[in-house]
């Protein structure tokens, strides 16, 4: 009765969990490089598709071009992203070092990791109030009795804590890597 609900409550979580795969926590991680798009014969094209991505260590990302008239522009958008990371170009291959975080940077990452939870559980609320919307659209039309509303709400909120939950669970996790750097 609530799988569309349900559903649409765990995208939310998945969405979490892949934007958290973005935060930089001190390691290399390619999937960092996910939103960055290279200016590739005049087509916004992300990074993996013109070049081969791999981490030679933790704190590195190496990053080899397949067309090495690609070089520049890729270093060109590797500087326009937001990653605060310069990258280092051989004429080969790009570098991308990744310093550890200073205690100031966790904080920073750490308030982006909780602002991020908090609006998954907003989007989880709104997903309740939408379906409880069209519960009581239901009742007003009698499809559904004021006994069945009554259950379908206190359905609709245990579905609600348990995918807060989930959340909450999923950002301590996270949380806790970006202590551990």
């Amino acid at each position: 009765m609530y799988e569309e609900y349900e559903s649409k409550m765990k995208k939310t979580v998945e969405a979490l969990q892949n934007s958290y795969v973005t935060v930089r926590a001190g390691r290399a991680n390619p999937s960092i490089l996910d939103q960055v798009k290279v200016d590739y014969y005049d087509t916004p094209t992300p990074i993996n598709q013109i070049a081969g991505i791999s981490t030679p260590d933790p704190r590195t990302l190496m990053i080899t071009p397949w067309d090495k008239s690609s070089l520049k522009p890729l270093e060109k958008a590797l500087l326009a992203s937001d990653l605060g990371i310069t990258p280092a170009n051989d004429g080969t291959v790009i570098r991308l070092q990744f310093p550890q975080p200073t205690e100031e940077r966790r904080k920073d990452l750490i308030k982006q990791v909780n602002k991020q939870a908090e609006d998954a559980k907003v989007s989880i609320r709104n997903i309740r109030r939408s379906a409880v919307d069209f519960y009581k659209a239901q009742l007003k039309t009698s499809e559904i009795t004021e006994d069945d509303m009554v259950l379908t709400e206190k359905d609709l909120q245990k579905l609600t804590d348990k995918y807060i939950e989930e959340l909450t669970q999923v950002a301590k996790r996270k949380e806790e890597e970006i202590k551990e750097i």
